[in-house]
């Protein structure tokens, strides 16, 4: 057993009250922005957490849907933006109160434009995974029950998509991927690694089946978001990965184990003062930042 390192108008003479169209002007006139979901869109593990979030949702100020609305309004934009993400979230939690807070799908209205929307392993327990991969071991066994639960939960998802457009029907969506945590090649050598690149951590064994894993949901997502687009959902997917295979140039390179600036957080998250165990195998602020660099351009075009 591997040890746990682990927003009045003044008339000249009155008041008048405000009509439905001028409501309707006003609300047009800054882009409404949701981020909807779980950890990794509220950016565990990338630091600066809203008050009162530490420690239960992990809403960071560095998270990719907070610089994208911080970026936008930085070029003159007015922006609306409504972050209900949740570590720790599902999908079906996120129609239900969850850690004390009202369903996140309560956040979208008629006049939305962007969603933003990380989930998906919560239904999976992704999160367990990686810990037994720590802890114990996570091949054979573990990582073909983990992947015999994407499919259901890329039907759970498809189903969330759809119902995000019926609640906000001129929204564009954009789901994200979860990417590569750990590199499945050996370890680079003669830089300076995390712990958890060692051996007796994460095996030779666990990084290819788990790599594998990373590359499934991925592709179950993707999936999730096409057959969402034709049943008429405006959505986008976007992922480190650039086909459920390979990694984006931005991100590759990045993985934890690797001799570039590693986009996650390792054991480093143990660390006195630091999040602990929520934020280890999450995109840390250098991560957030390149994953918001890819949906902006999206979200552009």
């Amino acid at each position: 057993m591997k040890s746990l390192l682990v927003a009045l108008s003044i008339g000249t003479l009155s008041v008048l009250p405000v009509t439905a169209a001028a409501a309707d002007t006003e609300s047009t006139a800054s882009l409404n922005l949701v981020a909807l979901g779980d950890s990794y869109g509220s950016g565990t593990g990338a630091g600066d957490y809203e008050p009162g979030t530490e420690g239960t949702c992990f809403r960071s100020a560095n998270s990719y849907a907070s610089v994208i609305a911080e970026g936008l309004r930085q070029r003159g934009k007015r922006v609306k933006f409504t972050n209900v993400t949740c570590s720790g979230s599902a999908i079906g939690t996120l129609r239900e109160s969850f850690k004390g807070e009202p369903p996140q799908l309560n956040a979208l209205k008629r006049n939305t434009d962007i969603v933003t929307l990380s989930i998906g392993t919560g239904d999976i327990n992704f999160a367990g995974f990686g810990g037994l991969c720590i802890q114990a071991d996570c091949s054979g066994a573990p990582a073909t029950a983990i992947r015999g639960l994407l499919p259901a939960m890329g039907e759970k998802l498809t189903a969330l998509l759809v119902d995000i457009k019926a609640r906000s029907p001129r929204a564009k969506i954009v789901l994200t991927g979860y990417g590569q945590q750990v590199t499945p090649d050996e370890n680079a050598e003669g830089v300076p690694l995390d712990p958890i690149c060692e051996s007796q951590v994460f095996t030779a064994q666990e990084r290819v089946e788990g790599n594998q894993v990373a590359r499934e949901l991925d592709a179950t997502l993707k999936k999730a978001a096409k057959a969402a687009f034709v049943r008429g959902v405006n959505i986008r997917f976007v992922s480190p990965y650039a086909n459920s295979a390979d990694l984006r140039p931005e991100f590759e390179g990045h993985s934890l184990c690797q001799d570039e600036p590693p986009f996650y957080r390792g054991f480093d998250a143990l660390a006195p003062g630091q999040e602990g165990i929520d934020a280890v195998l999450h995109l840390n602020q250098q991560g957030q930042a390149a994953l918001a660099d890819l949906v902006a351009r999206r979200i552009r075009a």
